[in-house]
């Protein structure tokens, strides 16, 4: 195991690469990709780097140098035939041979495109453009990078006995949480703490201490290089873009109102079992589940990923049961902003009524929260997020306005074609 105070006191390299592989990003990224490049490969977008904390001025902090020697370290960054071999070859959710051949060659011919960057009152403007397969790739280890470089900015402030203490400190922290989870029965958690963690190490650290402490409670995690480098799981669905992108390439509001679902059909061709999870809050959960056509109820299950969790669990049973479905066999992943009070909350409230599963990110990954002097580690909100697709601007809504994007005139559209109303806003710590 790496002792990760030493290794980050005894950084000598000119380029300590944050990002060594391509596929140290999301396993929802790579299926979504597959999904786009089969059914949208032409259709050209833009993603933008979005600070939601502008109190934290990441360009005052991270060298602009740097920054782009990380990213131009990616840009240089292809498939190893281990990486091919194993997303060519290995079971995914049941199923061998999940990545197509003609996917293959072409991640396997992939280099990511160039990247736009400017600095504007303290922040970054970091933006991509391109065709959707290629430029979505960029989405994870952006903000990886981001993260990372802002975590090396306050340890590099710090002495190697102050190093070790830190990561003493937070690997008690994270030992307490684990030891606090371990009691909660049936217990069914994933690692979802790649694109805001604190570093690769630390994920990494994270992961096997998840291994050793919850046993078969923990079923993976969503990062497919530590997925194969420690034989576990890789774990993951689909993502707000796909209906941000399609609902943006309609052509007017009857198109708009059945985009989300006819991501779901091109999804429902692809995928079964447990790959068919629903993600219904990017335009209202309420709105979504309401207009649903009758074949989505049939699907394995749904991931709550904004607004009050349990407010969308509970929407989510009465719809099921409308439409003649048993909530218990349909499995309900929770996954915004999610703690240890919170799991165990949310873990008894449903116990029995559902099959619960939780994707633990940020406060997994990233609770730095407390253990330095002015708490300069504490986690904060970084996206990165498709802003445009073929010259038409994307729009979110969201189950928590503090989450939505867009344009003001098309999020007034997108909010009455969807019949959105007043929403709770809810703070957005993660």
């Amino acid at each position: 195991m790496v002792d990760i105070a030493t290794r980050v006191w005894n950084h000598k390299w000119k380029i300590d690469p944050i990002v060594r592989s391509l596929i140290d990003t999301d396993f929802y990224k790579l299926l979504m990709c597959q999904s786009i490049f089969r059914n949208r490969p032409d259709t050209r977008v833009t993603f933008s780097l979005i600070n939601r904390a502008s109190h934290i001025r990441l360009a005052d902090m991270i060298d602009e140098g740097e920054l782009r020697e990380q990213l131009d370290h990616v840009r240089s960054l292809s498939l190893t035939r281990g990486e091919s071999t194993w997303l060519r070859g290995n079971t995914f959710y049941g199923k061998r041979q999940m990545f197509r051949p003609d996917f293959m060659e072409w991640f396997e011919a992939l280099r990511l495109p160039p990247y736009h960057l400017e600095v504007r009152d303290g922040q970054y403007e970091l933006t991509f453009e391109g065709t959707w397969p290629e430029v979505m790739l960029w989405e994870i280890p952006a903000l990886s990078i981001l993260m990372e470089l802002r975590s090396r900015a306050v340890l590099n402030t710090m002495g190697k006995f102050e190093l070790q203490v830190l990561y003493a400190r937070a690997m008690t922290k994270l030992w307490q949480k684990v030891e606090s989870l371990r009691t909660i029965p049936d217990l069914r958690l994933a690692d979802f703490g790649t694109r805001r963690r604190h570093g690769f190490l630390w994920q990494d650290w994270c992961v096997q201490a998840l291994i050793e402490g919850l046993g078969d409670k923990f079923i993976g995690t969503s990062n497919c290089r530590i997925a194969m480098k420690r034989d576990i799981e890789a774990i993951g669905t689909n993502a707000h873009e796909l209906p941000m992108i399609y609902a943006a390439l309609a052509g007017d509001d009857d198109s708009l109102r059945r985009a989300p679902y006819d991501v779901l059909a091109d999804w429902h061709e692809e995928h079964d079992g447990n790959l068919r999870i629903i993600l219904p809050d990017t335009y209202g959960t309420e709105g979504f589940l309401r207009n649903a056509p009758d074949w989505l109820a049939g699907w394995t299950g749904i991931r709550i990923d904004s607004g009050d969790p349990a407010q969308g669990a509970e929407t989510a049973i009465r719809w099921w049961q409308d439409r003649g479905e048993d909530p218990t066999q349909k499995l309900v992943i929770f996954s915004d902003g999610l703690d240890v009070s919170k799991i165990h909350d949310l873990a008894a409230q449903f116990r029995g009524r559902v099959k619960a599963s939780f994707g633990w990110g940020t406060m997994l990954t990233n609770d730095f929260s407390d253990l330095t002097e002015g708490d300069r580690l504490a986690p904060f909100s970084l996206v990165c997020k498709a802003v445009s697709a073929n010259g038409h601007p994307t729009v979110k809504l969201s189950d928590n306005p503090n989450k939505a994007m867009g344009p003001e005139g098309e999020v007034a559209r997108y909010k009455r074609v969807f019949g959105v109303g007043e929403q709770e806003a809810m703070e957005v710590r993660v």
